[in-house]
C-alpha cells in the first residue's frame, strides 16, 4: 500500500505487487488522468455520500457513518477531485462531467451546488473568486483531504501543500499555511522512500520554494530553489558567449548564455539507442505543444545566434564542469529540470541582484527551457515568463501580447493529452484561466488601450480593476454607480444570476452576495471616496465618508475584513489619531499577518506613542514577513536604541542603552544595508553605531560609503569629524615601536595594528582625495603620521591644515575676534612645526632625499611676516600684536 502511494506521488504506473487490486485499478486510472472513472466508481461515490462531506450542499446522504474505506482510496479521491478541479481552472481541456454526475441524488442543480460552495472556501476573510469553474469539486477535495491523518498516510503532507497552494490561487491576497504543516512536508525529505529518490526530493524542494514565493517570501524560495538544483544535480551556469543579437551585426560580441545539463538518469541510454524513433516522437510531441510566436522584428533575431566552439578546446581553457558544451546546440533538459529553470526567474529584483536574478538574466534561463520542449504546462509556463519579460520593451511588446492571447485561447483545446498537462502541474507557476485574461488586460493597460482592458475586467467580474480603468477614463461617477449598484441587487453577476434562474426580487439578489465579497465592495467604495474631486474640494467630508464605508464592510463581514480594517488604520494615521489606528491596524492583522505595510504602520503609531517594546515587536514582524526592506530594518535599529524609555517624564533623562540593545540595533542596520546600499543616511546611522559597539571596522567601511555618496553633494556632513578621531585614537593606542621590530601579529581588525591598514585606506583612497579643505580632517591625518613616526608626512598636514584654516578667510582682516583665532592658530602651527622640523630634516637626510619643503625656521618666519603683513593696518594697536612681533624675533634668534 505504500509502495502504490509513493507511485501515485511520482506519477507513475503501480506494479501489479504494489497494493490491492480496486485501489492499483484507481491509482492507474488517477495516473492516467481519467478521473471521471474514479470519481463515478462504488469506492468513489461510497466516499463522497458521507455527511461531513456534504455538509452546507443540498445533497441527499445514503451513509451517516464512516465506512471501511481505505486511507489510500479515499486519497485517491481527494487527488482526482482536486486534479478536476485543476483541469477545469488551469490546464484544460474542458472537463467531461459535472459535479452532478458524481454526487448522490440531489434535487440541486449543478449551479446550485457550486454557488453554496464557494462561500465555503473562504479562508482567513479572504473570498474566493467567484467565477472560478466548478468550485463544488475543490470543496469536496478540501475536506476529504482535511479527514485524512499523515499517519497512514506518509504522503499527505505534500498533498496538502498543493491543496494549499491551489487555494491560494482562488484569493485576493495570501494566507499562510500552518506552521506545523510547512514542518511535515519538510520532514518528508527525511523519509527514506524520498532520500533514495533524487528527483522525488528536488520536487518536494521545489513545490515549498513555491509556497514561499507565493507568499513574497523570495529569499527562501530561492534556498529552496537551489536545494532542488542540487537534490537534481541540475548544473547551469550563466556566462558569456561569443554570438550575434541583431541582424545587422557584423562583429560578434559576447552575449548571455545558460549553459544547463541534466545528470543522466535510468532509460536515458535506451532512448538515446532508438535514434530516428525518438526524433519522430519529439516531433509528434512537440506539434502538440503551444505555439511560440515568431517576433518578427526588422533587426532583432528571433533568438541569439552563437557562435559553435570546439568542445575540446573550450574543455582545456575553462575549469567550468559545462565547458564541454556547445552554446549553439545543448543537449535537451529533464522536464523537472526546465520546471527548476522556470521557478529560478521568479524571484527577480532588478535593484537587488542577491535576491533573484535581473531581467537581462531572466531571458537566457526561459530561452534555454524553450528552445527543447518537452511538456505542454512547462512549455506553456515558460512562454508566459518570456511574455512577462517582453512586455516591457518596445520592440517585443507586441510579441508579448500576441503570445499571451495565444495561450489563453489554447486552454479549452485538446491538442494535448490531460495526463501530459497535469504532469508537472505542482511544480510550475502556472496561472489560472482568469489569472491569464487579466494579466493580458492589465498588458493592455500598459499599452494604453483602456478601454479593451476594461471589457476583459468586466468579463471577469472583477470590479476593483474595472472601476480602475474607469478612473482613467475619468469616469468615477460610473464607477460609483456599478459598485453601489452591485451591492442594491440593481446589478447581477453572472453566477447570481445563474443560481437565481428567473428570480427578480432584489433582496434575494443582495443575499447572494457572500458577506466577504459585500465588504470588498463598500472597501472600494471607500477607496473611491478618498480618490475622488470631492475629496479635493472637501478632504474632511471624504475622510468621513470612507470610513463609513470602511466600518460598514467591518460589520457586514462580521469582523472578517482586514482589508476594511487596514484601510481604516491608515485613515487614523493621517489624522495622528494613533490609538484608533492601532486597533485597527490589530484587528487587522489578526486575521491575515502577512501584510508587512500593515506591520510597519502598526510599528510607526508606537514609536509616535513611545511604546518602544511593542514598537519593536511590530518591526520585527514586518520584516520577518517582508525582509528586503530596508526602511524596516532601520526603525527597528531606532527602536532597540530607544528601548527602556517608556514611562519617561517630562524633562527625566533617559537611562543608558544597554550593549545588548545596541549591538542588536547595529546588526538591524548591517541586515537593512544589504537593501539599501546607496542609503547614506542609513549607513551613517550603522557608522555611530558601529562605534557604540566596537566594531571600528565597520565603522571605517561606512564612512567609506558615507563619503562616496556625499562628498560631491555636502562634504561638510561626509566626514564625522568625532569618528574619525576615534578610528585614530584607536590605532594610536598601540606601541609603533613594536610593530617596527615586527613582533606584533594583529588578533583583530577592530584596533590597533589590526585597524591601521583599514584606516589608511579610509584617508588615502577614500577621503583625501575628494575632500582637501578640511583643517580638522588634515590634523587627524597629521596625529596618525606621527604615531607612525613619519615626521615628513605629519609636517605636511599640519601645513595643509594651516592652508584652509581661517588664517585665509577674507574677514580674518576685518573681523577682531577671528583675527585672534587667527593668531593663536599661528601660534600653535610654529609650535608644531619647532617640534616636527627637526626630526622631520633629520629624516630626509636618512632617507637620502632632497629637501622639498626647505627649512622649517624660514617656512615658518614666512607664515608670520606674511600674516602680519596682510593684518598690519587694522589690528597694529592691539595688544595681541605683540604676541606676533615676539613669535617672529623667536623665530629670527633661533637661526
Amino acid at each position: 500500500m505504500s509502495s502504490l502511494e509513493w507511485s501515485i506521488l511520482r506519477g507513475e504506473s503501480p506494479s501489479s505487487e504494489a497494493g490491492p487490486s480496486n485501489s492499483q485499478e484507481l491509482a492507474s486510472q488517477l495516473v492516467e488522468a481519467d478521473f471521471k472513472a474514479i470519481l463515478t466508481s462504488t469506492e468513489a461515490k461510497s466516499i463522497l455520500s458521507k455527511q461531513n462531506l456534504l455538509e452546507g450542499l443540498s445533497v441527499s446522504s445514503t451513509s451517516t457513518t464512516q465506512s471501511e474505506d481505505s486511507s489510500l482510496t479515499r486519497l485517491i479521491v481527494s487527488i482526482a477531485l482536486l486534479h478536476s478541479f485543476v483541469q477545469a481552472n488551469w490546464t484544460g481541456p474542458n472537463l467531461t462531467f459535472t459535479p452532478l454526475d458524481i454526487l448522490p441524488s440531489t434535487t440541486s442543480t449543478n449551479d446550485d451546488l457550486n454557488a453554496v460552495a464557494l462561500p465555503l472556501l473562504t479562508l482567513q476573510g479572504e473570498p474566493a473568486y467567484h467565477l472560478a469553474s466548478q468550485p463544488v469539486l475543490f470543496l469536496l477535495a478540501r475536506r476529504l483531504f482535511l479527514s485524512l491523518s499523515s499517519s497512514s498516510l506518509p504522503t499527505l503532507p505534500l498533498w496538502s501543500l498543493r491543496l494549499h497552494l491551489v487555494h491560494l490561487s482562488l484569493l485576493d491576497e495570501p494566507v499562510p499555511l500552518p506552521e506545523s504543516d510547512l514542518s511535515a512536508v519538510q520532514s518528508l525529505l527525511d523519509d527514506p522512500a524520498v532520500s533514495s529518490d533524487q528527483d522525488l526530493k528536488a520536487t518536494i524542494e521545489l513545490e515549498i520554494g513555491l509556497y514561499h514565493h507565493a507568499l513574497g517570501q523570495d529569499k527562501q524560495a530561492n534556498q529552496s530553489f537551489l536545494a532542488a538544483a542540487k537534490a537534481s544535480e541540475l548544473e547551469f551556469e550563466l556566462t558569456g558567449a561569443l554570438g550575434k543579437r541583431t541582424k545587422f551585426q557584423v562583429a560578434l560580441l559576447s552575449q548571455l548564455v545558460l549553459l544547463a545539463e541534466s545528470r543522466k538518469r535510468e532509460g536515458d541510454e535506451e532512448t538515446a539507442q532508438n535514434g530516428q524513433e525518438g526524433e519522430q516522437k519529439k516531433e509528434e510531441d512537440t506539434a502538440n505543444l503551444p505555439e511560440s510566436i515568431a517576433l518578427n522584428d526588422d533587426t532583432l533575431l528571433e533568438e541569439t545566434e552563437f557562435t559553435k566552439v570546439s568542445s575540446s578546446s573550450s574543455a582545456e581553457s575553462s575549469t567550468s564542469k559545462l565547458s564541454h558544451l556547445d552554446p549553439s546546440n545543448q543537449p535537451p533538459l529533464h522536464p523537472l529540470d526546465q520546471a527548476l529553470l522556470l521557478s529560478l526567474c521568479l524571484s527577480q529584483h532588478n535593484n537587488s541582484p542577491s535576491s533573484g536574478l535581473t531581467a537581462n538574466q531572466m531571458m537566457p534561463f526561459l530561452a534555454r527551457v524553450i528552445s527543447h520542449p518537452r511538456n505542454w504546462s512547462i512549455h506553456t509556463t515558460g512562454l508566459l515568463l518570456r511574455s512577462r519579460l517582453e512586455s516591457s520593451r518596445s520592440r517585443t511588446v507586441e510579441r508579448s501580447t500576441l503570445q499571451l492571447l495565444a495561450l489563453i485561447e489554447q486552454m479549452p483545446t485538446s491538442d494535448s493529452s490531460t495526463k501530459e498537462r497535469l504532469r508537472y502541474f505542482h511544480q510550475l507557476p502556472l496561472p489560472s484561466k482568469w489569472e491569464m485574461e487579466r494579466e493580458l488586460a492589465k498588458r493592455y493597460l500598459t499599452i494604453g488601450v483602456v478601454r479593451s482592458a476594461l471589457e476583459i475586467f468586466d468579463k471577469l467580474e472583477m470590479w476593483e480593476d474595472s472601476v480602475a480603468c474607469l478612473q482613467r477614463l475619468d469616469k468615477e461617477e460610473e464607477a460609483i454607480k456599478i459598485v453601489k449598484d452591485l451591492l442594491e441587487g440593481r446589478k447581477v453577476e453572472a453566477d447570481i444570476l445563474t443560481s437565481l434562474k428567473k428570480e427578480t426580487l432584489s433582496e434575494k439578489r443582495k443575499n447572494t452576495l457572500t458577506k466577504e465579497r459585500k465588504a470588498k465592495l463598500y472597501c472600494l467604495l471607500g477607496d473611491l471616496a478618498l480618490s475622488s474631486e470631492e475629496s479635493i474640494k472637501d478632504p474632511s467630508g471624504a475622510k468621513k465618508m470612507a470610513i463609513e464605508y470602511y466600518e460598514k464592510a467591518w460589520e457586514v463581514s462580521e469582523n472578517t475584513s482586514s482589508r476594511s480594517m487596514r484601510s481604516l488604520g491608515t485613515i487614523y494615521v493621517g489624522s495622528n489619531d494613533y490609538e484608533q489606528a492601532i486597533k485597527c491596524l490589530s484587528n487587522s492583522l489578526q486575521i491575515n499577518p502577512l501584510y508587512a505595510r500593515a506591520w510597519f504602520t502598526l510599528g510607526v503609531c508606537y514609536v509616535k506613542l513611545e511604546r518602544w517594546a511593542e514598537a519593536k515587536d511590530a518591526f520585527r514582524r514586518q520584516v520577518g514577513v517582508e525582509e528586503d526592506d530596508a526602511e524596516g530594518w532601520n526603525n527597528l535599529a531606532a527602536v532597540y536604541l530607544r528601548l527602556g524609555e517608556e514611562g519617561l517624564k517630562e524633562g527625566e533623562a533617559p537611562p543608558p542603552v544597554s550593549f545588548e540593545n545596541k549591538h542588536l540595533a547595529w546588526r538591524a542596520l548591517r541586515q537593512g544595508l544589504r537593501f539599501a546600499y546607496a542609503n547614506w543616511r542609513m549607513w551613517q546611522n550603522y557608522m555611530i553605531v558601529s562605534i557604540d559597539v566596537g566594531e571600528l571596522s565597520e565603522a571605517a567601511r561606512a564612512m567609506t560609503r558615507v563619503v562616496e555618496e556625499l562628498a560631491t553633494k555636502d562634504p561638510i556632513l561626509a566626514v564625522d569629524p568625532d569618528v574619525l578621531d576615534k578610528l585614530v585614537d584607536s590605532v594610536t593606542r598601540d606601541d609603533y615601536g613594536l610593530l617596527k621590530e615586527g613582533k606584533v601579529v594583529p588578533k583583530t581588525s577592530n584596533e590597533g595594528f589590526g585597524l591601521l591598514p583599514i584606516v589608511e585606506r579610509l584617508f588615502d583612497v577614500t577621503i583625501l582625495p575628494r575632500i582637501s579643505d578640511s583643517p580638522r580632517i588634515w590634523k587627524t591625518h597629521a596625529r596618525l603620521q606621527r604615531w607612525k613616526e613619519d615626521w615628513v608626512g605629519a609636517l605636511e598636514d599640519y601645513l595643509k591644515a594651516y592652508r584652509c584654516s581661517i588664517v585665509f578667510d577674507e574677514s580674518v582682516e576685518r573681523d577682531l575676534s577671528k583675527w585672534k583665532e587667527a593668531v593663536n592658530e599661528i601660534e600653535l602651527l610654529v609650535a608644531t612645526m619647532s617640534q616636527l622640523g627637526p626630526r622631520a630634516k633629520q629624516q630626509e637626510e636618512e632617507s637620502g632625499e632632497k629637501k622639498k619643503k626647505g627649512d622649517w625656521k624660514f617656512q615658518a618666519r614666512g607664515i608670520v611676516r606674511t600674516f602680519m603683513g596682510r593684518t598690519r593696518e587694522a589690528f597694529e594697536d592691539q595688544a595681541d600684536w605683540e604676541r606676533l612681533q615676539e613669535l617672529l624675533d623667536d623665530l629670527k634668534r633661533s637661526d
